[in-house]
């Protein structure tokens, strides 16, 4: 008996858009529902989506609303946003109200499959979390903090744990320079602390610091993690 599909609400009010989400989407199993505005999309909601793809410009609702009320009625189901590029104001806030991920319109069918995918593992992953994360030569002990680039032990202060530790935990997810400095250190608001951490943590992780493996930039919006194996 094979599994059931996995559910895939595509939130857009471009029918051309949603045409090229159903299209991609399905022709690798996934089972695609779709609201080409905000109040379709609340009621859409009752079918339990394991997924959801949500353009921001929609003609009924800020998008950014939408996604605080999907947010309040499910925590846990991950949302990848759709912008405009350029739009980089509007993905830190989305990514604050809690989206996983965002893609810029256009976008690439590999990639936003690839998206997906890193958001469903995610989610498994913080429903089970592993004790162990690997992604690439690096392996991240999370019960005995032990943290190994290949055979290579790798030392880090405190800090550079917990930042590391933060980022594991929400693999392949973009994290905002705000919420990784109210993650470490309450009271800090300067991004000039936590990028003084990220070089130091590449430095000791990656082969070529500045050209990262691991520890990935999203210019003026945060780091992300690559995604585990």
């Amino acid at each position: 008996m094979s599994a059931a599909p996995i559910k895939v609400l595509v939130i857009d009010d471009e029918p051309p858009i949603r045409k090229l989400l159903r299209m991609g989407l399905t022709t690798q199993g996934y089972e695609i529902l779709e609201a080409s505005n905000g109040k379709i999309a609340l009621e859409k909601l009752v079918e339990e989506p394991a997924l959801i793809i949500l353009d921001l410009g929609l003609p009924d609702v800020q998008g950014h609303e939408l996604l605080r009320t999907i947010r309040a009625r499910n925590e846990g189901v991950p949302i990848v946003v759709l912008s405009s590029r350029g739009d980089e104001a509007g993905k830190v806030q989305a990514l604050d109200l809690g989206a996983d991920d965002y893609l810029t319109k256009p976008f690439g069918m590999d990639e936003l499959l690839a998206r997906l995918r890193a958001a469903l593992r995610h989610q498994l992953q913080v429903q089970g979390e592993r004790p162990v994360f690997r992604t690439g030569d690096l392996s991240v002990d999370l019960v005995r903090r032990i943290v190994k680039v290949g055979e290579r032990d790798v030392k880090l202060s405190p800090k550079e744990y917990d930042l590391l530790r933060v980022l594991v935990q929400h693999a392949g997810k973009v994290l905002t320079h705000r919420f990784l400095l109210r993650e470490l250190w309450d009271e800090l608001t300067d991004a000039q602390y936590l990028r003084v951490y990220v070089r130091q943590l590449r430095q000791k992780i990656e082969a070529d610091p500045e050209r990262p493996q691991y520890v990935l930039t999203e210019t003026g919006i945060g780091y992300r993690l690559k995604a585990g194996d």
